[in-house]
């Protein structure tokens, strides 16, 4: 059975990471592992001590000492509360088969300890402690999908109904991957693809979309080409709103960290910009 992980945090992004991973696993007949993970950090307090005289130093350490422990409950209960609600999202989507698993630790460690046994991650775009301006990434994403050798699905911030796709083509080897999996995955059954590709427009960018478009139209899938001059960013960003496009599949990361600092990243482009769901290959 395919299996699924679905990272949530308490965030308002935890419902539509559930429900994205539901939506996934009942088009793939797939089980799904809900994985919280609470950082060192949530649970300890910042020691003020340092300048006090040395008796007043022990009744204080002391008195951190239990309002750690009493944060560290009221933290474990409420990961609870958000487990609970997060799995029952999922059942009621029609989803059976249904794990929860709590952890405290580092997010990318827990994933990767996971990732051979997975078909899927499932992650929200912002995490609970992310600034909620529209460009702002949560701080694990870019490295959990740059770490990943697993289809990554980027939730937006609220789930709807997924009817058309769009993937995005530039003919690398990760843009090759995605084609591949559109071409032969169940969750694309049924469901209206578009491929664009942005660049120069000339006759070999026309063959190699082409070619992609017949991989993944082979499958039965109605497909629609694009070809059309431009940045990357802005070609797609562009068609997902003309195009009503409701999940944006593209390659992740090509180029390395380097070239991204100076030239900038597409990746991340779009995912700071786009409102709809993002799945991500490397």
């Amino acid at each position: 059975m395919p299996h699924l992980v679905a990272c949530i945090d308490g965030s308002i992004y935890s419902h539509s990471v559930a429900d994205h991973a539901a939506w996934a696993a009942a088009r793939l007949g797939a089980s799904v592992e809900l994985l919280q993970v609470l950082g060192r950090r949530d649970v300890s307090s910042t020691d003020l001590s340092g300048s006090l005289p040395a008796d007043a130093r022990v009744h204080v350490l002391e008195q951190l000492a239990e309002v750690d422990a009493q944060r560290a409950r009221l933290l474990l209960d409420k990961a609870r509360i958000v487990m609970d609600e997060a799995r029952a999202r999922v059942r009621d989507a029609g989803v059976g088969a249904v794990e929860t698993t709590l952890r405290h630790g580092d997010l990318l460690d827990e994933v990767a300890a996971r990732e051979a046994g997975a078909d899927m991650i499932v992650v929200g775009k912002r995490g609970e402690a992310a600034d909620f301006a529209r460009l702002h990434l949560g701080s694990n994403l870019e490295r959990l999908v740059r770490a990943a050798h697993k289809p990554v699905l980027v939730a937006s911030r609220g789930f709807r109904q997924i009817d058309r796709v769009l993937v995005a083509f530039d003919g690398g080897p990760s843009a090759l991957k995605a084609v591949d999996h559109v071409s032969r995955s169940p969750l694309f059954a049924g469901l209206a693809i578009h491929i664009v590709t942005a660049g120069a427009v000339d006759a070999e960018a026309r063959r190699r979309l082409d070619a992609a478009a017949a991989q993944i139209g082979a499958g039965g899938a109605a497909v629609e080409t694009h070809l059309e001059a431009g940045t990357p960013h802005e070609v797609i960003a562009a068609h997902v709103e003309r195009l009503g496009i409701d999940l944006l599949v593209m390659g992740a990361y090509g180029h390395t960290r380097l070239r991204n600092l100076f030239i900038g990243s597409t990746t991340t482009e779009m995912m700071r910009t786009n409102l709809v769901p993002v799945l991500l290959f490397r």
